[in-house]
């Protein structure tokens, strides 16, 4: 049986904001079987990192409730969704999660130092049975029936650096850490002063994030020829971890980001919620007597195992 996941004991990481360029600090510590990833504020507010809680998808994921917000939970989530960790209670002393190098390697790093531990409860993941699509001509995702996760992606962006580039991963824990975690967030030069005005980038630098100028990039290289597009599938694998559930599909997409991540996250737990209904009625019919039933009685969309 696949069980469920926590990590086995508390860790911290400590670093500044990318966006609020405030000082930060998260301690991720154990958890039971069913929470999910849960963020508590240093008010004591909790804010389950689930689809329901996402307030924002402005350049980055953000959570909140009660008024309370969690900015920046992307690459965090990425690492744990990759090492299968499904529970655990993280305090957040800040506004947002920290910005590490731009990347999911330190928090791949952070966990891997806390250890893992099994819980008592099956991993429950959610299987597409039919294609979900969200989007526009131009920008779109797509998830499609898999037997686990695989995500494949084109960038396509005029300026010189970036280009044409596409990726297609199995997104096992060995693909994650060895070709996506340490691909970096990115920005262009000319958008950091409108940025900053309105309360993002404003803790970004060459130490956390791939600065692209006019001709070239102002780091001193990139970690991969391909760096950009798969930091696009490092976010999607974050965001996809707010269904609270591996997810086995295939998903595609072009041009995506935050706000089309959380719309298809949006459209799977509708048709998840849709096939529970969907049963109950069939349950209910059941009991009140024997009726004539075609197919495998899941919605057309999703499965849930």
């Amino acid at each position: 049986m696949d069980l469920q996941q926590t990590v086995r004991r508390s860790v911290s990481l400590a670093g500044i904001g990318l966006h609020s360029g405030e000082a930060v600090r998260v301690t991720v510590s154990p958890a039971g079987a069913d929470t999910g990833i849960v963020f508590r504020a240093a008010d004591g507010t909790l804010i389950p990192a689930n689809a329901d809680h996402v307030v924002d998808t402005n350049s980055a994921t953000t959570i909140g409730a009660f008024g309370v917000r969690v900015r920046t939970i992307e690459h965090l989530m990425a690492a744990a969704a990759a090492l299968g960790i499904g529970n655990a209670l993280i305090d957040i002393e800040g506004p947002e999660v920290p910005a590490a190098d731009g990347s999911a390697q330190p928090f791949i790093t952070l966990l891997r130092e806390a250890g893992r531990a099994s819980l008592p409860a099956p991993r429950r993941p959610i299987v597409i049975t039919e294609p979900i699509r969200v989007g526009t001509e131009n920008r779109w995702l797509e998830a499609m029936p898999a037997d686990s996760l695989r995500i494949s992606y084109t960038l396509d962006n005029s300026h010189p650096v970036i280009g044409l580039q596409a990726g297609t991963y199995g997104i096992t824990e060995e693909v994650f850490t060895q070709e996506l975690a340490a691909a970096r967030t990115y920005g262009f030069l000319r958008d950091v002063p409108v940025m900053r005005q309105n309360g993002l980038a404003r803790g970004g630098s060459l130490e956390n994030a791939v600065v692209v100028g006019k001709r070239s990039v102002l780091n001193d290289s990139l970690r991969f020829p391909d760096e950009f597009v798969r930091h696009k599938i490092l976010d999607l694998v974050g965001d996809l971890f707010l269904l609270g559930r591996p997810l086995h599909a295939m998903v595609v997409g072009r041009n995506a980001g935050h706000a089309l991540n959380h719309q298809l996250v949006t459209a799977i737990q509708k048709a998840v919620a849709a096939e529970r209904r969907r049963g109950a009625v069939r349950v209910m019919r059941s009991a009140a007597a024997p009726v004539a039933s075609s197919g495998d009685g899941f919605l057309p969309g999703v499965a849930a195992l």
